[in-house]
């Protein structure tokens, strides 16, 4: 038996590894807004949206919007 995490609220707390392996879809919002250099990344299983975002020069909230979008249509 798996144990499956479910992801029930994004935030920019968010860890993008997180996003990435329990998110249908996170991969590919993770992509467009930070590249595809996360996948490789070991921070990916520590780094949250928000320090992401910083580090990338970009708005956390695009990144939470969209992603929370994948959330809502399950």
């Amino acid at each position: 038996m798996t144990d499956m995490k479910e992801i029930t609220e994004i935030s920019g707390e968010t860890i993008i590894g997180d996003v990435v392996e329990w998110l249908p879809g996170g991969a590919d919002v993770i992509e467009k807004y930070f590249g595809n250099g996360c996948f490789s990344c070991p921070g990916i299983r520590m780094e949250s949206i928000n320090f992401g975002a910083t580090m990338h020069g970009i708005d956390a909230e695009l990144v939470v919007a969209d992603l929370r979008d994948l959330l809502d249509k399950g």
